[in-house]
């Protein structure tokens, strides 16, 4: 595996050339997270009342030593670990934020929609993402300004290993819509704002496997008006960038990550499939 940190700042063009290996690392992430039965899974609730297990600190131990080595001493949001590994003032240019088992609900149900998310940020902006469904043998892909790509891929394998690889881009929406919505976090002001719009059907899905779903082009939006963490969505912003979507605040504008000061929470967002639809809605 390859280190392109000649300075502070990683541009999309080096972050290319560690693609493949931020994606082996997610790899065998997504392979550490199957290593124990859902089943025989046990978990605690963490102080913001959400559950972690075993599957989530094992996953992000195996991406925060993949990560030392390829991008070493660029700075490392983990969400198991973000308040040892992230203090205030010490990010820079460029850091990488972790989420090592998105959707830690639906591992614990046995469903087959969790994640581990790995995503560069440069000056506050996604630049890459790499997104893993362990379950489903899949990883998707991207850098902005380059491409967005699909993988079927059985975890813990190398990128070269891939049984099926294909570009994806998203589509231009459609008159009615298909929505993405969260499994478990549909509120009331993301339910108000589904009532103006033309909805065809409705996607509920837990993780960050929304996005990928809207750089593929089976999704035409996913609005989430509610608060969540910046780990949470980075991975996918970059990759529906990549593939041709786009994501802005709820009032239009763009998100910034890395901020520290808010204990990187965003209040909410709206992702786009097809950026035209954000002057018409």
């Amino acid at each position: 595996m390859r280190s392109v940190t000649n300075g502070p700042e990683i541009t999309p063009h080096q972050a290319e050339h560690v693609l493949d290996a931020l994606s082996e690392i997610v790899s065998r992430a997504a392979q550490a997270t199957l290593a124990i039965p859902f089943s025989s899974v046990e978990h605690r609730l963490k102080d913001d009342r959400s559950p972690v297990t075993a599957a989530d600190e094992a996953s992000e131990a195996v991406i925060l030593e993949g990560l030392a080595r390829v991008l070493p001493g660029v700075p490392v949001i983990a969400e198991e670990s973000v308040s040892r590994l992230a203090p205030q003032g010490a990010l820079g240019p460029s850091f990488l934020l972790v989420d090592p088992l998105d959707g830690t609900k639906e591992f614990l149900a046995g469903r087959d929609e969790f994640t581990v998310n790995v995503a560069l940020i440069t000056n506050g902006v996604p630049i890459a993402g790499v997104i893993a469904a362990p379950a489903q043998g899949l990883l998707w892909r991207g850098v902005i300004g380059g491409k967005a790509e699909r993988l079927r891929l059985k975890p813990g394998a190398a990128p070269s290993e891939a049984t099926e690889r294909s570009f994806i881009r998203t589509r231009t929406a459609p008159a009615r819509l298909t929505v993405a919505t969260s499994r478990t976090h549909l509120d009331a002001a993301t339910e108000d704002y589904l009532s103006r719009l033309a909805v065809d059907k409705r996607y509920p899905c837990g993780s960050s496997v929304k996005f990928c779903h809207l750089a593929e082009g089976t999704v035409d939006i996913y609005p989430r008006l509610s608060q969540t963490s910046e780990w949470d969505v980075a991975a996918g912003c970059a990759i529906l960038v990549a593939a041709g979507g786009q994501v802005t605040t709820p009032a239009g504008g763009p998100l910034a990550f890395g901020n520290a000061a808010a204990k990187f929470l965003v209040p909410g967002f709206i992702a786009w499939g097809d950026p035209a639809m954000t002057k018409t809605l």
